[in-house]
């Protein structure tokens, strides 16, 4: 259950919980050497992370076809419970063949390390085309979502899972704040109403600006920045959390922000991708979700609002969460600050605009971003990172 009987209740009203307790966590290792294997690659570790910390909350396990197959075509688990991304866990046929259905199987991480269990309750066969169409509204295998969706196996392994244990986080370990553990500490400083937002990107000014927007009309932000599998040409995790750390130290009251890490696997399913994040924001305790232009999306997939308008298809207590929805912000050199076209006076030549993908292209030309597009202590820390000179 919530660690917070005060705050927003979890997605399905409980918080799951599938870490081992250490009796099974003993059993499981007892029976280690006879246990048939499955490797998890990176986004798979993340999802079983996930599902057992609560953050898939009501998700305890990789989905079977029923909740499957109702989530690509309706967005809804089987229950009828809002859904919108499929959690699954898929091998190929030759993995798949030999596992025998109601028994454990053992999951292994990419250095074949036993991390978690699966018991094994359905294998089934799935259309990748049907869900790329559903999921990502495209079948383009350009597509960074659709691209992994395509080389994955083609049976799913649906069952509960258990975590042996939960590890530290190799890089952020101060900032790995679990589902209980952000509703504990959001009723410790008595924030009753909590933003989250989501990011892969950099921070920069436009995202300060619907951020500190956001906080003007609630108890606290929750900055919680996605550090799992992202695209290959997507600004390092350590890079991005040491921005939000100057960012904080400079510019943001620090009794009204939280900065934590998101472990998902980032999908670039637009749309879909809105609802779910702001589903995994309301299993850590937040109340309201900021969604941006053009939110989870990539190249030219998504219409710039998209990601807003799918709101619109749920009645507001099946989320559960409350979206807030901003306009692109952009830096007003008539006005000398950020705005967004609902305050600021500017025709379009007056607006410069700000975006992750125009900073990492700066970045790669040897720019460094100028104010209008980061803090300087940011656009420094960035440009470290890529090893461009920094001006004195």
């Amino acid at each position: 259950m919530s660690h917070n009987p005060d705050a927003i209740a979890p997605h399905g009203g409980q918080l799951v919980n599938r870490i081992a307790t250490p009796e099974q966590r003993a059993e499981f290792l007892s029976k280690a050497d006879f246990l048939p294997r499955v490797q998890l690659d990176d986004r798979a570790v993340s999802d079983l992370e996930m599902i057992a910390i609560g953050a898939f909350s009501p998700l305890t396990g990789f989905m079977n076809q029923e909740d499957y197959d109702r989530t690509v075509t309706e967005m809804r688990l089987a229950n009828g419970l809002v859904w919108s991304i499929p959690i699954t866990l898929s091998v190929n046929e030759e993995v798949a063949s030999p596992l025998p259905e109601g028994g454990l199987i053992r999951l292994d991480n990419s250095r074949g390390e036993f991390i978690g269990v699966l018991q094994l309750t359905q294998k089934y066969h799935y259309d990748k085309t049907r869900e790329a169409r559903n999921v990502y509204r495209t079948d383009d295998v350009n597509h960074p979502g659709v691209q992994v969706l395509y080389k994955q196996g083609t049976v799913n392994l649906a069952g509960d899972i258990w975590l042996l244990q939960r590890e530290p986080h190799p890089q952020f370990p101060t900032y790995q704040i679990d589902p209980a553990a952000s509703r504990q500490m959001f009723k410790d400083k008595g924030w009753k109403t909590i933003v989250g937002f989501q990011t892969r990107n950099p921070i920069h000014r436009a995202h300060e600006y619907i951020q500190k927007c956001a906080l003007e009309t609630v108890d606290g932000l929750f900055l919680h920045p996605l550090v799992g599998a992202t695209k290959e040409d997507d600004i390092a995790a350590d890079v991005r959390m040491r921005c939000y750390e100057i960012l904080l130290e400079h510019y943001y009251p620090l009794d009204r922000v939280a900065l934590a890490i998101n472990p998902a696997a980032m999908r670039y399913a637009g749309p879909r991708e809105a609802i779910f994040h702001a589903l995994v924001r309301k299993n850590y305790g937040c109340t309201h979700f900021i969604v941006g232009r053009d939110h989870a999306g990539v190249g030219d997939y998504y219409g710039t609002y998209d990601a807003q308008y799918i709101f619109e298809e749920f009645a507001p207590t099946e989320l559960g969460i409350v979206p807030m929805k901003f306009e692109h912000a952009f830096y007003c050199t008539r006005t000398k600050q950020m705005a967004t076209s609902k305050t600021s006076p500017s025709r379009p030549e007056e607006r410069i605009h700000l975006s992750g993908t125009k900073v990492r292209e700066m970045l790669r030309r040897g720019e460094l971003p100028p104010p209008e597009f980061s803090r300087p202590e940011v656009a420094a820390e960035l440009a470290r990172a890529m090893r461009i000179e920094v001006p004195v």
